[in-house]
């Protein structure tokens, strides 16, 4: 992994996102297997390095990823002025901060300075008075990347949760479920878990949108007409997919141990049970896209931010996971260079005649 860099973004300076950052860097070390770059301002890691009482952090401020060095805090500033910090309060000015982090990292990232990006947490207020376009980071960076649809995960030693809708008011939750989206979002889930966590032969199962999977239609049958059409496709393509379950059996019952990834229908219906199996030990990933971003599974904490009582868990976690799937990516490349170069031709013969991009599966070689 030495010859990994990874961008960290600063997320809202309000919050415990640099706390986290600088806990997991200069405390417990998790930097000292890649090299990692903050995008943020030196002056306030400055003001976040207080907040903590280990001493001897050293921070070093560098003008471009070149410059880093392994085994030091590393920081490009990405704004020029000094900042007002009002813990624990959304703000534009936290806003725009992390907005300009974010973009700064992800310019790197598409110019090929940077492996794989993690995220500090953002808040959804203070992103919209920073006129921040976008639900959160998985929907900007998959726009950023032209990605047609992605899949937002959780993921821990134990659980993979991955979603069908992300950020989305639950009263829009059904109209937004259509069997193409499902389908796409399951053969995602199936390629991701082969290609960025190396399991051969992935079994995934598929939550039901309705209590009970609707009950044989007495309570909708979204189930019966949408999703189980959807995975009756996706396994004609050879996945090996199951379901719909109805969620609340699925999660009491420990079914969720059986398989390698699990697909929700909504927020909730799959971070409810995630985090409470698996709180501070899990990382969120954006499944489906070309370059590799994770993040902590927390947010900005507000009601304990500059306390120096947030826990670093989950971003170490973070880091590695990223540097994980960076390795896993370029070994699957390696092993599967000419059926990648088959299905980029089949992708580039798509786009040009204006079709829908077609999912073709990668299997490994029996």
């Amino acid at each position: 992994m030495s010859n990994i860099t990874i961008g960290i973004t600063c997320g809202d300076i309000n919050g415990i996102g640099l706390e986290v950052v600088l806990k997991a860097l200069a405390i417990k070390n998790a930097g000292k297997k890649f090299r990692t770059v903050i995008y943020g301002s030196t002056k306030v890691v400055a003001y976040h390095k207080n907040i903590i009482t280990e001493e001897n952090i050293q921070l070093h401020s560098v003008n471009s990823v070149a410059e880093a060095q392994p085994d030091r805090i590393n920081i490009i500033n990405c704004w020029p002025d000094n900042v007002n910090i009002t813990l624990g309060k959304p703000s534009d000015l936290s806003g725009t901060c992390a907005k300009q982090a974010l973009e700064a990292a992800v310019k790197d990232l598409k110019d090929g300075h940077l492996d794989a990006i993690v995220t500090a947490p953002i808040h959804k207020k203070a992103m919209q008075l920073a006129k921040f376009p976008y639900v959160g980071h998985t929907e900007y960076i998959a726009a950023e990347f032209k990605v047609k649809d992605s899949v937002m995960m959780l993921v821990s030693d134990t659980l993979r949760v991955g979603l069908i809708t992300n950020h989305l008011p639950i009263k829009d939750v059904a109209a937004a479920i259509t069997k193409e989206k499902v389908l796409r979002k399951i053969l995602i889930m199936a390629e991701t878990l082969r290609i960025d966590f190396n399991v051969n032969r992935p079994t995934i199962a598929v939550m039901g949108l309705n209590p009970h999977a609707g009950d044989e239609g007495a309570i909708g049958n979204e189930d019966d007409t949408i999703v189980r059409p959807a995975i009756e496709e996706a396994k004609a393509k050879g996945v090996l997919v199951f379901g719909p379950y109805p969620a609340d059996g699925f999660f009491g019952a420990g079914q969720f141990s059986k398989f390698d990834g699990i697909l929700a229908m909504y927020h909730d219906q799959g971070l409810v049970p995630f985090k409470t199996l698996s709180f501070s030990a899990g990382v969120n990933y954006t499944a489906g896209l070309p370059i590799v971003r994770t993040s902590p599974d927390h947010g900005t904490a507000y009601d304990i931010a500059g306390k120096g009582e947030a826990d670093e868990t989950s971003f170490i976690k973070a880091l590695f996971l990223a540097a994980d799937i960076v390795r896993n990516r370029n070994e699957y490349l390696e092993m599967h260079a000419d059926k990648l170069e088959r299905r980029n031709k089949q992708k580039a013969l798509t786009s040009e005649t204006g079709e829908d991009e077609a999912f073709e599966e990668i299997l490994p070689e029996e």
